[in-house]
């Protein structure tokens, strides 16, 4: 038995340390927390000095019972989890879980998995840092009770399953604020003016205006000006310029530039990094320091001098700006310079690349520039074309590395002919093209990370599960629009002619942007009305910087937390009691036919338009909003459209088809087939014959595959990726098996496997009774009747259970029938 034990977060690191160390150490994975606050209740002493109620997940008893056994057994016990204040909150709950003794236990920090970076930690062990631990403890306990308190407000006076977070709801509110501003945005059209000249030699550069004009009528009359002009070089500077390159990557910066150049979503970034960390190809990846230690320093330098030089070597330090940043800890960089590429999987190799390109052009020199500016003048007006070069005279760090940008607009300035003053030149043309302003830019995840860790919010850590939790919740989608075509003038002066022409551009193409949804919208104006100080981003940002006073050892935690909850809960109370429900209402006009008020709003199954309310005799008409419309911009003449659906179109082998919106998209009916319309189809523009082609085409994908025990199997693509149907069972198919090609053999496999798993889960079946029960995740079991499943405690032995029993449990836990008790009509008075 190994006399050292080893408890590191996850199975990879466990992996990569064992190979470093020798046969009297075991290392094992604790699989990230085996303790948290419990899912069922708030399990914090809000009453008191709100100390936590820490709970081992039932996934995790079994992972708690190995540890304590190999602790018990092993002279030392290393708790070598991250460095950062989840990772010492980890080592604590293990330390207090296993219940170790303090004397032969020992907390390890590293910032790199290499074999010299672990044997320095193990001789330099240190006790765990509780002031990190209660950084991170307040951060759980104050989240908690924010999303414990305000979701259940949300469910009453906005929409039931709704959630509310004190980092996500903020973050949300970035994006319908972005929103409000797009949809208040009013574009101004002028005219740029662009040309091309040559000089002498023939050689060709192009130049702009200063200035646009700011109607159609100017832009010509300039252009007009120009029609006989003599153009000279009026003017022409030559500056030196250096360029300096950026820091290493910080947590933040590597998203964002993964982002910009990888298209990496934020948390497959995290997910890549954490894989490059625990193979021990690069340093801890949550940080938000951009230092690099003395000898990755000397190593950078060293691989710099032989690759590429001496003179492109350049050994510099950076300091950050983040708000909290902790300078203790490194920038993220490769932990071995010489290491140009791995030979691993491609998004890790190719992040991988980027993150070694980044840190080693962070040492080198800065790349020398020859900036041009010349000025050219017309002999018939006073105005100047400019024209700007860039020319690189010692390229230095750009020979590894170039910064991304996210601004669309920015234009790199281009290489310029060598001109002399008084110069003549010929032009070629010059345009006068109508551009309109551009409203503010959507953001993107690295945008809004950018401007997370500008105002304060949030840390390393958070910005990967906040922006999925707003997606997941449906706060916040993708952008899947492509955009419109828009017609503007561009006037051409060639030859002494000016000539006008109309030309198209798609304008409003927003891919892969954060865009809000109506429930986003909702709430969020909801808990700004009512919630204004969670929602503030000065607070937010405080709270933050509480948390880093917190781990500091300057501040305690739990005044912290009572200072929080006096003024938070009362409010909460008040709301709960006293606000009116929110549902985003806008009324639209009045329905030509019955005078009654149109409106949208947000119902129980989604936004809908409405016609009449609820004080009219006759009950409102109700139209479900299709997918692509939203309660804030859809039009009244959008909204009545919907109540000509459903559209029925006629009649194919005897059944009618009809066309209309559901909840995932516009569709056809036929019988009991639905048949999903392509993207971007108006359902009110589907005719029959439109409507018979997808049917065919729908008949034709859902024909049997195969025969097995003379029922059919078909197979399809569902929202949980590709399946096969067969006796009214869907069964997954995995990657195991080609889709495209299953064979018969295949075939048989899935539906046997799946008919095996269907009667293993079954732990009872009184078929007599309509009642069952079968295993169900985590180790669970439910009660099934019907419509009714009741979960079982997980203290209850399920097998153990009579019919009488279940029976029972059924009495107690099914819903009740809610019975209504009829009004007596009140009489009016005469």
């Amino acid at each position: 038995m190994a006399k050292n034990l080893v408890i590191v977060e996850s199975p990879a690191k466990a992996k990569t340390i064992e190979k470093f160390l020798g046969k009297d150490f075991k290392v094992e994975s604790s699989f990230g927390h085996i303790a948290d606050l419990p899912s069922k209740e708030l399990g914090v002493d809000v009453d008191g000095d709100f100390k936590p109620k820490y709970e081992v997940s039932t996934d995790k008893k079994t992972v708690v019972k190995k540890l304590k056994d190999l602790a018990k057994k092993a002279e030392t016990v290393w708790l070598a989890s991250d460095e950062d204040r989840e990772g010492e909150a980890i080592a604590w709950h293990l330390a207090e879980t296993l219940k170790l003794d303090k004397n032969k236990t020992k907390r390890i920090v590293f910032h790199e998995i290499t074999k010299t970076a672990i044997q320095k930690a193990i001789e330099n062990p240190r006790g765990i840092d509780y002031d990190l631990v209660d950084a991170q403890q307040a951060r759980r306990v104050l989240d908690r009770i924010v999303g414990y308190e305000l979701s259940p407000v949300l469910w009453r006076k906005v929409k039931g399953g709704l959630s509310a977070g004190r980092v996500q709801s903020v973050s949300v509110r970035l994006i319908v604020e972005k929103e409000r501003d797009i949809q208040n945005f009013e574009a101004v059209a002028s005219y740029r003016i662009d040309a091309e000249f040559s000089n002498e030699d023939g050689q060709t550069f192009k130049a702009k205006l200063p200035k646009n004009f700011s109607t159609k009528e100017e832009a010509q009359k300039f252009l007009e000006q120009n029609a006989n002009a003599d153009f000279k070089v009026s003017d022409l500077e030559k500056k030196p310029a250096k360029k300096s390159p950026a820091a290493p990557f910080t947590t933040s910066t590597l998203q964002q530039e993964a982002s910009r150049k990888l298209y990496f979503s934020v948390s497959k970034t995290m997910t890549m990094a954490q894989r490059l960390y625990e193979a021990g190809l690069i340093t801890y990846m949550r940080t938000d320091s951009v230092n690099l230690s003395d000898e990755a320093r000397k190593g950078a330098e060293a691989e710099i001098k032989d690759a590429y030089g001496a003179k492109y070597s350049k050994p510099r330090n950076y300091k950050g700006k983040a708000k909290g940043a902790q300078e203790a800890h490194e920038a993220i960089r490769p932990t071995n310079f010489a290491t140009h590429s791995v030979d691993i999987d491609r998004d890790q190799a190719r992040l991988y690349d980027l993150i070694w390109k980044r840190a080693i052009a962070s040492q080198m020199s800065e790349a020398e520039l020859e900036r041009t500016n010349v000025k050219v003048s017309a002999s018939t007006h006073k105005e100047l074309f400019t024209a700007n070069g860039e020319v690189i005279t010692f390229d230095g760090f750009l020979k590894v590395y170039l910064e991304g940008s996210d601004d669309e607009d920015e234009e790199q300035d281009g290489m310029l002919p060598a001109m002399k003053v008084n110069e003549k030149l010929l032009n070629s043309y010059i345009t006068a093209t109508e551009r309109y302003t551009r409203p503010p830019a959507r953001y993107t995840e690295a945008s809004l990370v950018k401007k997370l860790e500008e105002l304060g919010i949030g840390r390393p850590s958070t910005y990967a599960p906040t922006i999925s939790t707003i997606q997941n919740r449906n706060y916040v989608e993708k952008g899947s629009v492509d955009g419109e075509e828009r017609t503007y003038s561009q006037l051409t002066l060639q030859n002494g002619i000016v000539k006008n022409r109309a030309l198209t551009e798609k304008v409003g193409s927003d891919k892969g942007k954060l865009v809000p949804t109506d429930i986003g919208m909702i709430v969020t104006d909801f808990l700004v009305n009512h919630f204004d100080a969670i929602l503030d981003y000065n607070f937010t940002a405080k709270v933050e910087a509480d948390f880093d006073e917190i781990a500091e050892g300057k501040e305690d935690w739990t005044k912290m937390m009572k200072s929080f909850y006096k003024n938070f809960h009362p409010v909460v109370v008040d709301v709960q009691e006293n606000a009116d429900r929110e549902s985003g209402e806008r009324i639209l006009g009045k329905d030509p036919k019955s005078g009654k008020q149109v409106s949208v709003r947000l119902g129980r199954f989604g936004p809908m338009v409405q016609i009449g309310t609820v004080d009219d005799e006759e009950k409102p008409q109700f139209a479900s909003l299709s997918p692509d419309q939203q309660l804030t911009t859809i039009t009244y003449e959008e909204a009545m459209d919907l109540f000509q659906l459903p559209k029925n179109l006629g009649v194919y082998k005897d059944q009618d088809i009809e066309v209309n919106n559901g909840r995932f998209g516009p569709y056809v009916k036929f019988g009991d087939t639905f048949v999903s319309l392509p993207k971007g189809v108006d359902p009110l523009s589907v005719e029959l014959d439109d409507a018979i082609v997808l049917i065919k085409e729908k008949e034709k994908a859902d024909a049997p595959i195969y025969m097995y025990n003379d029922l059919p199997v078909q197979k399809g693509k569902g929202r949980f990726g590709p399946y096969i149907k067969w006796n009214n069972m869907f069964i997954n198919v995995n990657k195991k098996y080609d889709w495209d090609d299953l064979s018969d053999d295949d075939i048989v496999e899935l539906i046997e496997t799946k008919i095996q798993k269907e009667i293993d889960k079954v732990v009872h079946n009184w078929e007599d009774e309509g009642i069952r029960v079968e295993k169900a995740r985590w180790g669970r079991h439910n009660i099934i009747k019907g419509k009714v499943k009741i979960e079982l405690p997980k203290t209850v032995d399920a097998v153990k259970l009579t019919l009488e029993e279940v029976k029972g449990l059924i009495e107690k836990n099914a819903p009740k029938k809610k019975t209504t008790k009829r009004k007596t009509p009140v009489k009016k008075k005469k």
